[in-house]
């Protein structure tokens, strides 16, 4: 039926006869003579139909947009004047000799070259969107992704082993989707937010060398780089410690990047710890392409008046701390005010400044209503370690650490891709020494950090008992251009370090064995040392693409309120579906 793909036409089959299939993307008429740019996945070819063949030129005339059609002609070169350089197909054309509407079409609810057509349009009619060109090359990457991917992982001895979808419920940190059992009333299986439990257990039974390109589901709040369902690329190996994890992965994703962009990341990559990137840019996932960093002031505003700066100066939990901006006294009023009402989405309460005209003068060259409430040391001090300069614009945090770092971080990205300040091409980033624990100061307990099967530094379990919030953790995530785009570990080979880590979560050995008796019990069965990895692969793609969203790169996504416009899923569920799970509805559910 097909000789050819659209993109396929050119220079090389002129005068050969040709089959081709696809979508019309223009129809024209000039003078009698009917042009048709017939569009498949691969590209766009041009088909004249000339009137004298009346037969197909008939036929010709009454076709549409979206018209699904199949064509036979000869390929010749384009009269002078009518090339098109932009395409590879635009140095010839198909002359038709036959012609079969395989089906039509009504009009497309948009145009496929209308750039502004609103989301949820465009998820309602999804089918349409993705024969839109840059929506096809996309998924097309994310093939190409999946395949170099896994080419790499299985020249490296690594096996591709499927895990199970229906599973039990386990503690990743976000909610699970649960399926309801019709064969045991009253149980519920969870969807996986991960393998993380079976991979393991892989380990355990001499697979060394595992991966697999699985679905995950998890049953959170959605933003930009986040959906319920997604693709992750998961690995897991034995008797290898972080260090050579980590950098097998740099192969891998330098190896991905050079097939895929021709571009080679710098090796190895840059290293950092959690305490660092934090202190340095308020942030867990930095954008290394931003020169902004922030500058600590705590030490210097516990002795000063002014009680905004002394009191979190002065807390243990408290910071102060101060963003630089190059050349940001340009700003005016309303722009600062502006970046004052978004650092206040972070729990901010206010985002003092100072505007630096001249630095040399000391207080009297710099702008600010807050400069009363500084000493002429403060300032003095201020400007040494900040390292002003005429011009500079300095924005302020003082609050609790948490809150000073998520502002202030969320300020710098904000500032550098504002003011033009990110540097081009690809910086990866390992984000390392993660605390094992954090502090949960509603719930009074501690949390993992990542998760609970991940390994301490530390080997003695009676450490790790005395003291929780001291002890780090052998986890490592992958961040590249600011997004995490992947996270791992070494994870706990011993049952008697996993139990410490559950009384830590005040999770007891009665609830211990019954969530994870199958696992501690592996542990006590040989399971060797090994570690692994996730990488968020629709994120991955995401950057390469230089696409603004994970929806972009899924061919059928969730909304923003995880709904489907295209199959209006989720749906209400018949009497009997429910009575055969066993569920009936509270009054007013439905």
């Amino acid at each position: 039926m097909r000789t050819h793909y659209c993109g396929q036409v050119t220079e090389s089959l002129i005068e050969r006869e040709v089959a081709v299939c696809g979508w019309v993307n223009r129809r024209r008429d000039h003078g009698g003579i009917i042009f048709v740019d017939l569009r498949d996945r691969d590209g766009i070819v041009q088909v004249v139909f000339d009137p004298e063949q009346s037969d197909i030129f008939e036929t010709a005339e009454q076709i549409r947009n979206e018209y699904v059609l199949h064509v036979t002609g000869r390929v010749r070169p384009r009269p002078e004047g009518t090339v098109n350089p932009d395409l590879p197909t635009g140095q010839v054309e198909i002359l038709a000799t036959a012609l079969q509407v395989l089906n039509e079409s009504q009009t497309p609810p948009f145009q496929l070259d209308d750039e502004d057509v609103h989301e949820e349009t465009r998820l309602r009619h999804r089918y349409i969107d993705l024969r839109r060109p840059f929506m096809q090359e996309r998924i097309r990457t994310k093939a190409t992704v999946g395949r170099v991917l896994r080419n790499f992982l299985d020249s490296h001895g690594f096996l591709d082993i499927e895990t199970p979808i229906l599973t039990r419920a386990t503690p990743e940190g976000a909610r699970d989707y649960l399926v309801p059992s019709r064969t045991q009333a009253g149980s519920f299986f969870a969807l996986p937010q991960s393998p993380q439990l079976f991979k393991q257990l892989l380990m355990a039974s001499g697979f060394d060398r595992y991966y697999q390109i699985v679905r995950c589901f998890r049953d959170e709040d959605l933003r930009a780089d986040r959906q319920p369902e997604f693709t992750q690329l998961d690995i897991e190996t034995s008797f290898m410690n972080e260090d050579e994890i980590m950098s097998l992965m740099e192969d891998m994703i330098c190896d991905l990047f050079v097939q895929v962009l021709d571009v080679m990341p710098e090796k190895p990559f840059p290293r950092m710890s959690y305490a660092d990137a934090l202190h340095r840019f308020g942030s867990d996932k930095p954008d290394l392409r931003i020169p902004l960093e922030l500058v600590d002031l705590t030490g210097l505003m516990k002795e000063v008046e002014f009680k905004v700066f002394r009191e979190p100066a002065c807390d243990p939990d408290g910071r102060v701390a101060v963003l630089k901006v190059p050349q940001g006294a340009a700003l005016t009023r309303k722009q600062i005010d502006e970046y004052t009402e978004f650092v206040g989405q972070y729990g901010a309460r206010g985002l003092a400044y100072i505007k630096c005209v001249d630095t040399a003068a000391g207080a009297s060259g710099l702008q600010s209503p807050i400069l009363k409430f500084l000493p002429e040391e403060v300032i003095a001090g201020l400007l040494e370690r900040t390292g002003a300069r005429d011009g500079d614009l300095l924005f302020f945090g003082a609050d609790r650490k948490q809150t000073v770092n998520a502002a202030l971080g969320a300020l710098r990205v904000k500032v550098g891709h504002d003011l033009g300040l990110v540097n081009p091409g690809w910086r990866p980033l390992w984000v390392v020494e993660f605390p094992m624990f954090e502090w949960d100061t509603e719930a009074k307990n501690w949390s993992a950090l990542h998760h609970p099967f991940t390994a301490p530094t530390c080997s003695d379990p009676k450490e790790l008992l005395e003291n929780p919030g001291t002890v780090s953790s052998r986890a490592y995530d992958l961040v590249l251009n600011g997004t995490e785009v992947g996270g791992g570990s070494v994870r706990i080979h011993k049952a008697g370090m996993q139990a410490a880590i559950f009384e830590v979560l005040q999770i007891g050995p009665q609830e211990a064995q019954e969530k994870f008796g199958f696992l501690m019990r592996a542990l006590d069965c040989g399971m060797p040392p090994h570690g692994g990895i996730a990488f968020g692969l629709d994120r991955l793609v995401m950057l390469m693409t230089e696409s603004q969203s994970i929806r972009d790169v899924i061919p059928f996504p969730k909304t923003q309120n995880a709904t489907c416009p295209l199959t209006d899923a989720p749906s209400p569920a018949d009497e009997k579906q429910l009575k055969e799970l066993h569920i009936r509805l509270r009054p007013g559910t439905q």
